[in-house]
């Protein structure tokens, strides 16, 4: 796995930035909208976007004092790609077995 993926998946690891993920996909917010369902102190929410930021998953702007966050979708897309490769990849391995068994059961008979 290159250094992009594993940097977008660290940063889907956490449950606080999926849930801002989740709230991106009505569109851009304010940093302070994001926070607030939020039980932690603002820096410690701001470590969280930072990730986020890092996998390429969102983008801010600041204007005058207020800070927007926006969701990447693309940064999505490249997660999404790797693991449909790696479902159609399972989905043929199980088929297989699930053939293999069949003709063994087959043979017991």
């Amino acid at each position: 796995m290159d250094n992009n993926l594993d940097t977008l998946f660290n940063a889907l690891a956490d449950p606080t930035r999926r849930a801002v993920i989740t709230a991106l996909l009505d569109g851009p917010a304010p940093v302070g909208v994001l926070h607030a369902p939020h039980d932690m102190a603002l820096p410690s929410f701001l470590k969280h976007l930072k990730a986020l930021e890092a996998g390429g998953l969102v983008t801010s702007t600041k204007t005058g004092r207020v800070r927007t966050v926006a969701l990447q979708p693309e940064a999505l897309r490249a997660g999404a790609d790797w693991l449909n490769k790696h479902k159609s990849m399972w989905e043929g391995r199980i088929d297989r077995l699930e053939r293999l068994a069949t003709r063994m059961d087959q043979t017991k008979s």
